[in-house]
């Protein structure tokens, strides 16, 4: 029996990409069904909408994109927000500070961009050893001379703060002192990364806020993905689905299973259970 589908939620890395961030014709074909069946199909990731790829944005009927793991849902068609939640700016600045504290890659998205020292990116293969990911980074980053002075030149609040850490082992020693700040939320979608939002901020409650918008029920919504920042739209989707490469605990909690990411797994899943 197929699933009664109005609404697809796709994340993006160790999703719908493959592990060489590729998106095969395939999946292309399969995403180009499920609009003329005129289901919303949509990227949910913790990139900003300057990161997403523009062969997925500029395939016809993409109309919705939500980024910065919720923090901004932005229509792609009118090249404007439809709804955002963003980082104070006092309160990114606490951030900042933790994040100087280790050997970081430090990253802050604004309006739909992200900035990094140029001294870091320049550095990349010491905070990120995977290739295909440093060249995803290297390719979408705006670089500064100084992320204190972009920042401090910039009015308003943030999309979202990250990092990488040269050093995986430092993460949860990180992930604890930003524990002390009450009005965040902590996320990370990588091995040595942390993504940090507002509080109330994720890629699900973002899901169901353009459902409300569309007027399409949490039933009606299916979410795909891999990581733990993709966590709460498995759980509030009416159906979440999680990669055969996804997280244990991603799985434990999705309601089915596609395959890998290299292995078509959202398409082959759309094709099997959603199109008619």
């Amino acid at each position: 029996m197929k699933i009664k589908t109005r609404l697809i939620g796709l994340d993006l890395d160790g999703t719908l990409l493959t592990s060489k961030k590729e998106l095969t014709e395939h999946t292309k074909e399969i995403l180009k069904k499920a609009i003329d069946q005129g289901i919303v199909v949509m990227p949910v990731t913790g990139r900003p909408i300057s990161g997403i790829p523009k062969e997925l944005l500029e395939l016809p009927g993409i109309r919705y994109a939500v980024t910065a793991n919720g923090g901004r849902i932005v229509d792609v068609a009118m090249g404007e927000s439809l709804y955002e939640n963003l980082v104070p700016r006092e309160i990114a600045r606490k951030i900042l500070k933790i994040f100087y504290e280790y050997d970081t890659l430090k990253e802050i998205y604004f309006n739909g961009t992200g900035y990094v020292n140029s001294a870091e990116l320049e550095n990349i293969s010491h905070y990120m050893p995977d290739r295909p990911m440093a060249d995803y980074i290297l390719s979408t980053r705006h670089p500064v001379e100084d992320i204190w002075e972009k920042f401090e030149r910039e009015t308003g609040g943030m999309d979202k703060v990250h990092c990488i850490l040269a050093d995986p082992l430092q993460k949860d020693s990180m992930k604890k002192r930003l524990s002390e700040i009450p009005e965040i939320e902590v996320s990370g979608s990588l091995k040595a990364d942390l993504e940090v939002n507002a509080r109330g901020v994720n890629k699900g409650n973002a899901l169901l806020k353009l459902g409300e918008i569309l007027g399409i029920a949490k039933e009606e919504i299916m979410a795909f993905g891999d990581a733990s920042n993709d966590f709460s739209m498995i759980e509030k989707a009416g159906s979440g689905v999680a990669m055969a490469n996804a997280e244990e605990e991603l799985k434990e909690a999705a309601d089915y299973i596609a395959d890998s990411n290299d292995e078509e797994g959202v398409a082959r899943f759309i094709e099997e259970h959603v199109l008619d």
